[in-house]
């Protein structure tokens, strides 16, 4: 759907001839005109409708006609995926384009293109796709072709001038746009997600806990490194140590839904500093009062506290 000239390798399924050239038949002409790799995929095909079919795919530029297997359309949805999979992964496709109008084919058509990594979209009107972004491919100087692919098929539908008489007595016009809207792939579900073992918790939260020991000492020693400018004195050490470990404590929440190996992280890194900021046997002190200590021994405290307590956001869609 790039438009990219013979490079493309696109797959289209249609319920039964003749939606393809009502739906999508501009585009079918337009692809075939660069050169690119097209394929019609229908759900059912009447041994009456096969002469048709051929005559209107030639018209577009279509030589290779399929059809699924009965049975796999008929059955759960994830056999006729599976057989369309086949497709896609057999010619390579570079996108899928769904013009069925049939829910199960549409949903085994688009489970199929995600399942091979491929983009898909699906035939819409403007008019019914209200507040969607869609694709929308100027096929103007595809119409005559899409018209004579249309008048194959007079058991269908009548063709005057440019619209189409469909049997309920409703012309649809025949226009040098054809939209889509593309279907992005679900996120991935976090039951896919094998879940994490006991020993692989215990690890993780270890592995934490001596982490986040190591970045409170760090940031404990460097935290009165001072840089003087004349009569300004910057706080590097603790801006820097601050940075630091809230650095690791949000990457952390981002990153693993798993709040025990953050608080063991949090643990490690809050009692860390809070060791060190006792006085020693010997009288020395490593977190001195001021305003420097007393930020180091309440600002991870509070980014840790907010990063426990965040909640869990939602996948986008």
């Amino acid at each position: 759907m790039v438009m990219s000239g013979s490079e493309e390798r696109v797959v289209f399924v249609h319920d039964r001839p003749g939606d393809e050239a009502l739906l999508t038949g501009g585009t079918m002409a337009r692809l075939g005109a660069d050169g690119a790799t097209v394929v019609a995929i229908f759900g059912r095909m009447a041994p009456s409708e096969r002469g048709a079919a051929q005559a209107a795919l030639a018209e577009l530029g279509v030589s290779d006609v399929r059809t699924l297997p009965e049975a796999s359309v008929d059955d759960p949805p994830e056999t006729a995926a599976a057989a369309l999979r086949s497709v896609i992964l057999e010619t390579r496709a570079t996108a899928v384009v769904i013009g069925a109008a049939d829910e199960r084919l549409r949903d085994a058509a688009t489970r199929a293109a995600h399942d091979a990594g491929v983009p898909a979209y699906v035939s819409r009107s403007v008019s019914g796709a209200p507040g969607l972004r869609l694709t929308a491919l100027d096929v103007t100087d595809q119409v005559e072709h899409k018209l004579r692919a249309l008048a194959a098929y007079p058991d269908r539908w009548a063709i005057t001038d440019r619209a189409v008489s469909q049997p309920d007595g409703s012309l649809l016009a025949v226009t040098g746009t054809e939209t889509y809207l593309r279907l992005e792939p679900p996120p991935p579900a976090a039951r896919d997600l094998p879940p994490a073992t006991p020993l692989a918790r215990l690890l993780a939260g270890t592995a934490a806990l001596v982490v986040g020991a190591v970045f409170g000492l760090l940031g404990t020693i460097a935290h009165q490194s001072v840089l003087r400018l004349g009569p300004v004195t910057i706080p590097v050490g603790l801006v820097l140590s601050l940075v630091a470990v809230s650095a690791l404590l949000v990457g952390l929440r981002l990153v693993l839904s798993d709040r025990i190996v953050i608080l063991a992280c949090a643990i490690g890194m809050i009692g860390t500093i809070f060791l060190l900021s006792l006085r020693s046997t010997g009288g020395s002190v490593l977190v001195p009062a001021g305003l420097p200590g007393t930020l180091w021994t309440i600002v991870p405290a509070l980014v840790a506290t907010f990063v426990l307590a965040w909640p869990r956001l939602p996948a986008k869609r």
